[in-house]
């Protein structure tokens, strides 16, 4: 049995508000800021504002999108 299973089977039995401190905590933990994606985030996110600004990335209007995903 390795570690991930240990710890499933050591918290199934707890109260449910001590397993919501413990689902929090693990959710809170894989949603740390790292500044290394947010910063190649941003870069390409210049990337794409300066080819739509140039006319080399042609916008999508919402109304069309949310129209496409009604007809799904």
């Amino acid at each position: 049995m390795n570690s991930s299973q240990t710890i499933l089977e050591s918290a199934l039995p707890l109260k449910p508000y001590e397993k919501f401190y413990i689902i929090e905590g693990l959710l809170q933990s894989l949603d740390e800021p790292n500044k290394a994606l947010d910063k190649i985030w941003a870069i390409e996110a210049e990337k794409r504002l300066d080819a739509h600004r140039s006319g080399k990335l042609k916008g999508i209007p919402m109304t069309e999108i949310f129209n496409e995903k009604e007809e799904s």
